[in-house]
């Protein structure tokens, strides 16, 4: 079961009120965080079962829009003269649309919430009954008669150090009830802003496009508290990590913390888009202190006229080969983003790009292109013939055409994008795809259409069940269920087994099939643990501690070539014969991949790694 999400927003909030001397001792604030699939009735009685608020304050996305406005409802039920509250990117600065949908909305925050929650709780303690709280700046409000009204914009947060620390005031939870560290990893900011205006993306409007940090003290101390308590991950809700100067010192001060307390161990965030100096030497500490990280290309896109529209052709970011090359240089692993359906590109145009890509990075994050509120593309959807729909559990908008893709290209770019997602972003499939590549002849989209065309022609009954998954929207929630499906049904893995013998290993030359036989072998055995509560380890493995922590650890592996040197020096071995050398490794990898396999950041920290060991005596 995935572990809770820290619910930040909403710790910043509840700290905020408590920490008001006008209102700390006379309000009780109380956070309710929700895991993704839990139901409305429960989440019903966690808010209202004990007693019935005066104040109901929702942190929207589009994923919990609907559930939300559903839950404002029942409370307008329990208590009409309640408030209820909606902020956040997804309703900032919609109060008309809001309103219109859901009459049991009262206020929106067009802004940063902190100080205007705090302000609208202490308005509706002074004036009980009455909602007119025309004095409070950055909300929208309807009166009684159904007007709505809409205050000047509040002004961004220049000291972000007056808002009180939802960690140092001990507001959110840390451990659970058997004393661990309760979240699947730490959120925090150590600044806000961002210096660009994607046209897919609100940040810099939502937080200002100016950069502002809070102090090295305050984020150093989170950063204690967070590891006194047991946080293995770190993960930065800060737009371009690397840029500022006190993000080199923000990883000093990591460091320190991995000195003392002998965690956390992995750092993600969102990169710098144009990676500096700075970038290269922040990089460079973290590996030399053990770090784990995913490090980010957010290319989007490689066509020109595509690259344009989303106003970023001028970014140093699309120079990414070089960076690449540094990082193979450096040993460290990165992952690139790009998304499918963006004016400008064609199904040609991507497929070029995610190939091209394929041949630096295999691992191709695609995200279906949403059209966000407030975002330039939303204000152009014309100009861009955007074609969309809303999803049914969620209230985000789907791109299914636009001026330069149809309805029918982009239903089968989603199909494609379900095996890409799962094979590649995932790493299913990690090793695989540069000796097929160099060897068989055979592009990353041409291995992922050919697995494809293998699951259609299918008649296995879980195969046929797995390739039903695939969905009209390639969304990420369906790509977990997926990879779950996959890494839970043994007979998913022995038709992928027979799908690399039949069309895969048939493409190599014939004096590299045994060694391809054996990579799809190693494959397998690098693949994290599905290690679900109560289910027996697949087969060969076994857990143990190492050096006082917990690992799964292999039964030694024969193999006829050494695959792993091979693949790690392959500029070079791909140009000889291919010479047999028998060789064991073992295999290990650490426990937990079943709670993180959500987020393909996270779950890349649980990929096993080979040791060679001498070989069986049988060898």
């Amino acid at each position: 079961m995935p572990l809770d999400s820290m619910p930040l927003a909403a710790g910043y909030l509840k700290a905020a009120i408590d920490a008001d001397a006008d209102l700390g001792g006379q309000v009780d604030v109380r956070i309710r965080n929700f895991r993704g699939g839990v139901g409305l009735p429960t989440m019903a009685r966690e808010l209202f079962g004990e007693r019935i608020p005066d104040v109901v304050a929702f942190s929207v996305l589009g994923w919990n829009y609907r559930n939300f406005a559903a839950l404002a409802e029942t409370f307008k039920q329990l208590n009409p003269r309640g408030l209820v509250v909606f902020g956040g990117n997804h309703v900032a600065n919609q109060g008309e649309r809001i309103f219109r949908e859901h009459s049991y909305v009262d206020v929106v925050a067009n802004g940063e919430g902190e100080f205007v929650l705090r302000d609208l709780v202490e308005y509706r303690m002074t004036n009980p009954g009455r909602l007119d709280p025309k004095g409070i700046e950055g909300i929208s409000y309807r009166l009684e008669d159904g007007t709505v009204e809409t205050t000047p914009e509040r002004a961004r947060i220049d000291d972000l150090d007056i808002i009180p620390s939802p960690f140092l005031t001990g507001t959110l939870p840390m451990l659970d009830g058997a004393g661990n560290f309760r979240y699947d990893v730490a959120l925090m900011e150590t600044n806000r802003g961002c210096p660009y205006k994607c046209s897919f993306c609100y940040w810099g409007g939502a937080v200002g496009q100016r950069m502002r940090a809070f102090s090295r003290e305050r984020i150093a101390a989170e950063l204690d508290y967070f590891a006194y308590h047991g946080a293995q991950t770190i993960v930065l809700c800060d737009s371009n990590f690397g840029l500022l100067e006190s993000d080199e010192e923000f990883t000093e001060d990591l460091i320190k913390t991995r000195e003392k307390y002998g965690h956390p161990r992995a750092l993600e965030t969102s990169w710098a888009k144009n990676k500096s100096t700075r970038f290269h030497r922040i990089v460079q500490d973290l590996k030399a202190h053990g770090f784990k990280s995913s490090f980010t290309l957010a290319l989007q896109t490689l066509a020109d006229e595509a690259l344009m529209d989303m106003q970023r052709k001028n970014m140093k970011v699309n120079k990414w080969e070089s960076l690449v090359d540094w990082l193979s240089e450096e040993n460290l692993d990165c992952y690139a983003e790009l998304i499918w359906g963006a004016p400008g590109e064609t199904v040609e145009s991507f497929i070029e790009g995610y190939d091209q890509l394929a041949t630096k990075v295999s691992r191709i994050a695609v995200y279906p292109m949403l059209l966000l509120p407030n975002t330039s593309y939303v204000e152009n959807r014309e100009l861009h013939g955007f074609v969309t729909i809303r999803g049914e559990n969620d209230d985000f908008e789907y791109v299914l055409a636009n001026r330069t893709s149809t309805l029918a290209e982009n239903l089968d770019m989603q199909q494609f994008m379900f095996w890409a997602r799962i094979m590649g972003e995932n790493q299913y499939l990690r090793h695989v795809w540069e000796p097929v590549r160099h060897l068989a002849g055979l592009t990353q989209s041409q291995i992922i259409r050919s697995m494809m065309k293998a699951a259609e022609a299918s008649t296995d009954p879980a195969v046929a069940e797995f390739r039903q998954m695939a969905p009209v929207i390639a969304e990420s929630p369906v790509i977990a269920a997926g990879l779950r499906r996959l890494s839970a049904t043994p007979e998913l893995n022995d038709f992928l087994v027979e799908w690399w013998r039949t069309a895969i290993l048939p493409a190599f030359p014939p004096q590299w099939q045994g060694f391809a036989t054996e990579l799809y072998a190693y494959e397998s055995w690098c693949r994290p643990i599905y290690d679900q509560p109560g289910v027996p380890l697949r087969a060969g493995w076994r857990a143990c501690t190492e050096d006082g922590e917990p690992v799964f650890v292999s039964e030694p592996v024969d193999f006829s070539y050494p695959v792993a040197e091979m693949l790690a020096s392959w500029a070079d071995v791909r140009l000889r014969e291919p010479v047999p050398d028998p060789c064991s490794y073992v295999f290990r990898a650490i426990p937990g991949y079943s709670d993180h396999l959500d987020n393909h950041e996270t779950a890349a920290h649980y990929v096993a790694t080979a040791e060679r060991c001498e070989p069986s005596a049988d060898q």
